[in-house]
């Protein structure tokens, strides 16, 4: 089920993934780094040795050249992933425990929570103090830049959160939740897709810029409506229960449909954060799990623990008749095993080509096999499938419970998100946001624009040109500024790469 790196000789503390590598670091002072294509194989110039204490967090820059480490010693390192070396080294100023350090989008600044209750951003390439951001009172332990990089959620050990300006020369904190999380708040963690949570207040303002985020403390991860224009403000949209101690972690995958979370209870939990829906269980760790990661073309999830070890997990793998496959349909099937449906080859062909019978196993799948019959008489195949809607359940198949059409509805969106990124699909199945709103061709360098939405660069060059208003909803634009949308790009170079289309 999983892959076992036993190398570091204390707690795992912290995983992250590149394009390329693997990192990890340990209260044992050091930070690993593993090549992904050659099955996670240790570098030569591995372990990174530096600090003098615990190593509590390490995250690679966004374009994967470097990787950033903090530790108790008060120290920041950066590292240059080609070979090892330190390159440049951050003191922090009261030589306070720095429990977390993430990157902006952009590269320029790296944010730090300290437990002397501080929030630094620090300029990259200067090495120097940006600003300190004052006003926790108890340990900074977790810290995100948004992903447009103008804006930090940070949190703390009595479970408050606070948002912060990051261009902004006034360091006061724009919005302040005390009761995020009943204890610590232990990890923060914002999707890197844009306009993807279908907001009810980007459609009563669609000047809104908004975004997912998930925290988690106590036994709870909660999914939050992060708003940063015209106002700071968080709603929460749901609370997600399924651990049963303390979650240290939760991570997001790079194209926003899979959340991952670890906990005190030895689990790691897979979620569809789209639906809030509990995907899958994964369990082997012999003590608390730390740290949750994906890497960026989704294929491994990585979990650090306790127990010295680091897991990776190959959530496209099937072993032993047990999927640990990304599979909202229906988690945890069986596949392949004597008198059981097949469902691998549901997942091999694409929704439009579904026959009749395969909606039929579909819904058996479903434990919603009652409807087969009714299924079958009115010859509903995938091609009809994709057309249906909630009345059209009720009136035409005789679906009346509203539970079982909303599980329906969810299971053929999650079946065409999933089918996306294992099966070879036309151009013309390609999910909308993977076409620039504006020419509606597969993107190649997408931008995001300060209306939320991403578009082809060149196009929305163009148009800013000629305009100063947003292609998508006519309003004028707060700025002109573009900021690369990495993630997307590695998603789309990938499927490019192994021909998808």
């Amino acid at each position: 089920m999983s892959t076992i790196l036993q190398t570091h000789s204390s707690d795992v503390n912290c995983t992250a993934f590149s394009g390329s590598l693997l990192a990890t670091c340990s209260g044992d002072k050091t930070i690993r780094l593993y090549d992904i294509s050659k099955d996670f194989e240790e570098l030569p110039f591995s372990p990174l040795v530096g600090h003098s204490y615990y190593v509590h967090c390490c995250v690679f820059s966004p374009l994967g050249t470097h990787i950033a480490s903090c530790s108790t010693d008060g120290k920041i390192i950066i590292w240059d992933t080609k070979n090892g070396q330190s390159v440049r080294i951050f003191n922090h100023e009261s030589n306070a425990i720095i429990r977390v350090c993430s990157y902006s989008a952009n590269s320029k600044y790296l944010v730090t929570g300290a437990a002397d209750n501080s929030v630094c951003i620090w300029d990259v390439d200067s090495c120097k103090l940006y600003k300190s951001l004052d006003g926790h009172v108890n340990v900074v332990t977790a810290c995100s830049f948004t992903p447009d990089s103008d804006f930090v959620v940070s949190g703390s050990a009595n479970g408050d959160l606070r948002i912060w300006n990051t261009c902004s020369k006034n360091s006061t904190c724009l919005f302040y939740d005390p009761n995020c999380h009943d204890f610590t708040l232990g990890c923060i963690a914002i999707s890197p897709t844009f306009a993807s949570t279908n907001s009810f207040e980007l459609t009563t303002h669609p000047t809104a810029i908004h975004f997912l985020m998930a925290t988690c403390g106590d036994s709870l991860v909660k999914l939050w409506d992060l708003i940063t224009s015209p106002l700071c403000c968080t709603k929460l949209r749901c609370k997600l229960k399924g651990h049963t101690a303390n979650v240290n972690s939760v991570a997001f995958s790079a194209n926003g449909l899979l959340l991952a979370s670890g906990s005190f209870d030895k689990t790691v939990i897979l979620w569809n954060p789209l639906t809030s829906e509990k995907i899958s269980v994964l369990d082997g760790h012999s003590r608390y799990v730390t740290s949750v990661a994906f890497s960026l073309d989704g294929m491994y999830l990585a979990s650090g623990s306790n127990d010295r070890t680091v897991r990776i997990w190959n959530i496209f793998h099937n072993q032993g008749g047990r999927s640990i496959a990304y599979n909202i349909t229906q988690p945890l099937i069986s596949r392949s095993k004597d008198g059981e449906i097949d469902n691998q080859r549901l997942e091999s062909t694409a929704l439009k080509d579904w026959s009749v019978q395969d909606v039929c196993e579909w819904l058996q799948l479903l434990g919603l096999s009652q409807y087969s019959k009714t299924f079958k008489e009115n010859c509903i195949d995938g091609q009809e499938l994709i057309m249906m809607d909630s009345d059209m359940l009720a009136s035409g198949l005789a679906v009346e419970p509203l539970g079982h059409r909303n599980k329906l509805l969810r299971s053929v969106k999650a079946v065409k998100e999933n089918t996306f990124f294992t099966q070879k699909v036309s151009d013309g199945d390609i999910p909308d946001e993977y076409h620039c709103p504006i020419t509606r061709e597969i993107m190649k360098d997408p931008v995001i624009c300060a209306d939320g939405y991403t578009y082809e660069r060149n196009s929305i060059e163009t148009w800013l040109q000629r305009n100063n208003t947003s292609p998508m909803t006519n309003t004028q634009l707060i700025n002109c500024q573009l900021t690369p949308n990495r993630s997307l790009k590695a998603i789309i170079q990938r499927i490019i790469k192994s021909d998808t289309f």
